[in-house]
């Protein structure tokens, strides 16, 4: 009779640690659970002790932590008919767990395809110069697009990025060609801004030298000069060049030497050319 009725204590322990074991449940701080009592959602519980009537309620667990979803690389038509491979990556989560579990089957795979068709339908409508270059301006739209469409399940997508844009090796050859000729093109309008701004101060110049013949004259021997300290060789000029220099110079010896009131000085003539070693 005494073994009898411990074998009934024991068993009923048994059962009572089963059915505590099947009623207790301990959420952490980021988890929530729907609770569902004969089929029918009843309410949403946690963080903590949360405790379900046996063999009636049953419990989803469901993250509030945010997701990290790499799309695949998808292969992309763009508009001008370029073809592209790109990836991307979102980040989502979880800000009703109700609707998550209740509205969707599982949206975590309903969020991949979606967030798939949506980049392969928004990038088809750019220009693969725009994919490139406006990034930026591509994942503000797909995050409002996928976050839209991923409201009803509860789901808040915060960030949508472009990782990687794939090209034919053909086209990377015709972009980089491209590239080098632009940059050649720059070097050239610079060459020929360099060389208009160089031919206006020539004109400045000129125009300042043409007002003194003495100045053209004294131009002409410093370039002389510079010539012969660079290379040794024998240089030629008509004196024509440097008469009127010469002749200013002999009028106003003799005009020092003469006394007030004499005539001009006598005009030197020379040979027509002279022969200057250096």
């Amino acid at each position: 009779m005494i073994e009898a009725l411990l074998v009934a204590i024991i068993v009923i322990l048994a059962v009572g640690v089963a059915l505590a074991a099947a009623s207790v449940r301990v959420l952490r701080e980021y988890e929530r659970a729907v609770v569902f009592r004969l089929g029918r959602m009843v309410d949403v519980k946690g963080p903590g002790l949360v405790l379900l009537v046996p063999a009636i309620d049953r419990m989803v667990r469901v993250s509030l932590r945010t997701v990290t979803l790499n799309v695949p690389p998808q292969d992309v038509i763009t508009r001008d008919n370029v073809t592209a491979r790109v990836d991307a990556v979102i980040y989502f989560r979880v800000v009703d767990p109700n609707a998550a579990v209740v509205q969707v089957e599982s949206f975590l795979k309903a969020t991949t395809q979606i967030a798939q068709t949506t980049l392969r339908s928004v990038l088809g409508k750019a220009d693969l110069d725009t994919l490139l270059s406006e990034r930026e301006e591509l994942n503000e739209e797909l995050q409002k697009i996928i976050d839209d469409q991923t409201e009803p399940w509860g789901i808040k997508v915060s960030t949508v990025e472009i990782k990687d844009v794939g090209i034919p090796a053909a086209m990377q050859h015709a972009m980089a060609r491209q590239a080098q000729a632009e940059r050649e093109r720059r070097a050239k309008v610079i060459n020929a801004e360099g060389e208009f701004q160089a031919a206006a101060r020539l004109s400045e110049a000129a125009d300042v030298i043409s007002q003194n013949p003495t100045t053209l004259q004294l131009r002409y021997l410093q370039t002389l000069s510079e010539i012969g300290v660079n290379q040794n060789s024998t240089i030629v000029f008509p004196l024509d060049l440097v008469k009127p220099l010469l002749e200013a110079t002999t009028a106003a010896t003799k005009q020092a030497e003469l006394p007030a009131g004499n005539g001009s000085p006598p005009v030197v003539n020379g040979p027509r050319f002279s022969r200057t070693e250096t």
